[in-house]
């Protein structure tokens, strides 16, 4: 068996599984997972619909009118155009959840994509079946994640992430086994091409790449309903051939028995999840020692080598500064807090904390890679001008499964933060409605 047909046996298997899966089969931790990750993904989302750079967007996109909202506006517009806004908003402010064992951002790809297969469906699609297609969909994107190994260079959004996007749209609009293979199979000819460089210099296109995830699920499964495509193995010449390297087994170890989907992280800190960790402990040690940028003399941080392309990028707009690993941790120092307004860079102090970013040297320590994707090992020391050393360690960043995970409580408080009490009480209510509603796209519509 060569490649291609390894490759396309998986995604045979993974069909099989998606379609033979219902809702009373999802394990109960699963299910809570998915409503905890939509409450925070809605939030984020509707945060990031109200930056000015999504407002400028959204002007310029001049939307077609119809009747699906776009998220934290007062704009209506088709079920794609609305899927793809939403997307772009959904990451914009880097806070969206994410999977370490995938190593990127499945929800972001994957919800928008089935709330408009819903929307389009022409027949209600009840809470429950949207749940059992987002929570699969969010399997079958973090499988393909885990099972790539990415060439140098690619970043992790809008190329992996379609496959889940194809099921769960796939399952709400009821595909067959044969059908929703070929749709998996036909998103991985439909993905972008990702530098690191476009993030880490702060190009906005970066921000569409999940969004075009999103309608390329949808598309895909247009052309498997239309019979013109099918499970030719396409992902091992595409994401395994040009993206990185494919390992197929990967793809379907531990099926019906680990559910990467239960298994991802929520972020408290509005940057690239390989800071987090960093962040979390120059917090604590600013507040444990009072320090203040004008007491430290350097800060050494050492940690895996993932995070390596961030070690010297200059920060220069919101994207740029939440990809530089220098300013994100000045800005901890500086601010207090990593969030949206401290990394957009019309915030007065945005000069000041390049200037301290100056004294951040990052170092890859071999040893912590060894410990990966359980454990992302970081460690901070802050040596202050008067010769004192102060250091502290963590394992992983707070909001990870394995270290201070995130509960509802503690989401809800992350989002009246972001777009405050009302918008996050309606939020909380909306999902807590789905799993109950013979509607989706009733219960949506309030969002």
């Amino acid at each position: 068996m060569n490649c291609r047909e390894e490759v396309a046996a998986a995604v045979d298997e993974l069909a099989q599984f998606a379609i033979g899966t219902e809702f009373d089969d999802l394990p109960g931790d699963v299910i809570e997972r998915m409503e905890i990750m939509l409450i925070d993904l809605f939030g984020v989302t509707a945060a990031g619909a109200h930056t000015n750079e999504l407002i400028a967007i959204q002007r310029a996109w001049t939307p077609r009118v119809g009747e699906v909202r776009i998220i934290g506006t007062d704009k209506s517009t088709d079920a794609e155009t609305a899927a793809y806004l939403n997307a772009i908003a959904s990451c914009a402010l880097e806070l969206d959840e994410g999977n370490k064992h995938a190593r990127g951002h499945p929800a972001a790809h994957v919800v928008f994509a089935a709330i408009a297969a819903a929307q389009l469906s022409g027949v209600e699609i009840s809470g429950r079946e949207f749940l059992r297609a987002v929570a699969i969909g969010y399997e079958v994107a973090a499988r393909f994640g885990r099972a790539l190994t990415l060439q140098d260079g690619w970043h992790t959004h809008g190329h992996w992430g379609a496959t889940g996007a194809a099921c769960a749209a796939g399952l709400i609009w009821g595909l067959q086994p044969k059908e929703l293979a070929s749709a998996i199979d036909a998103a991985t000819g439909l993905i972008h091409v990702t530098p690191w460089e476009t993030v880490t210099g702060g190009n906005f296109v970066r921000n569409l790449w999940v969004a075009g995830a999103n309608i390329a699920g949808l598309n895909a499964c247009r052309l498997a309903t239309a019979g013109v495509v099918s499970n030719s193995g396409n992902a091992a010449v595409s994401l395994g051939g040009l993206v990185g390297t494919l390992r197929p087994h990967e793809i379907t170890r531990g099926l019906e028995t680990e559910w990467l989907a239960s298994q991802g992280y929520m972020k408290l800190h509005s940057s690239c999840s390989y800071t987090h960790a960093a962040v979390d402990i120059i917090l604590q040690l600013k507040k444990t020692h009072s320090l203040t940028p004008e007491e430290i003399e350097s800060i050494d941080i050492r940690t895996n080598s993932l995070p390596r392309r961030l070690f010297s990028t200059v920060a220069h707009n919101r994207l740029s500064a939440m990809f530089s690993f220098p300013f994100v941790a000045a800005a901890a120092l500086c601010s207090g807090q990593v969030d949206p307004g401290t990394m957009d860079s019309r915030n007065p102090n945005f000069g000041s904390i390049n200037a301290v970013s100056r004294k951040v040297r990052l170092h890859i320590k071999p040893e912590f890679d060894s410990k990966l994707p359980q454990e992302r090992w970081t460690e901070v020391e802050i040596t202050l001008v008067n010769g004192q050393t102060i250091q502290a360690a963590q394992p992983n960043p707070r909001g990870d499964r394995d270290f201070s995970p995130l509960g509802r409580e503690e989401v809800r408080t992350k989002l009246i933060s972001l777009i405050g009490t009302f918008d996050t009480t309606q939020i909380v209510t909306s999902v807590g409605n789905i799993s109950g509603h013979h509607n989706i796209v009733d219960v949506l519509s309030d969002l």
